[in-house]
């Protein structure tokens, strides 16, 4: 499954791209700009060295930290 990103310059494309979900030709998931632009940040870094961290030892760490910040208050 190959995964695209669409820029929709045409209202009526949107009624093209939802009558091929409803044939269950495609799926469609909205992401927030932020979400994007962390993600392509992400990959951008990756890129330059050769051990980055895999996402899910991204998302470990920040679990951490998180559940470190919250159990002091």
């Amino acid at each position: 499954m190959k995964k695209l990103t669409l820029q929709i310059l045409d209202p009526k494309a949107k009624g093209l791209l939802d009558e091929l979900v409803r044939l269950n030709f495609i799926r469609l998931e909205e992401i927030e700009e932020k979400d994007y632009n962390f993600k392509k940040l992400i990959s951008k870094l990756r890129s330059k060295d050769k051990f980055s961290p895999s996402a899910e030892e991204i998302q470990k760490e920040v679990v951490a930290v998180r559940k470190k910040r919250y159990a002091k208050n």
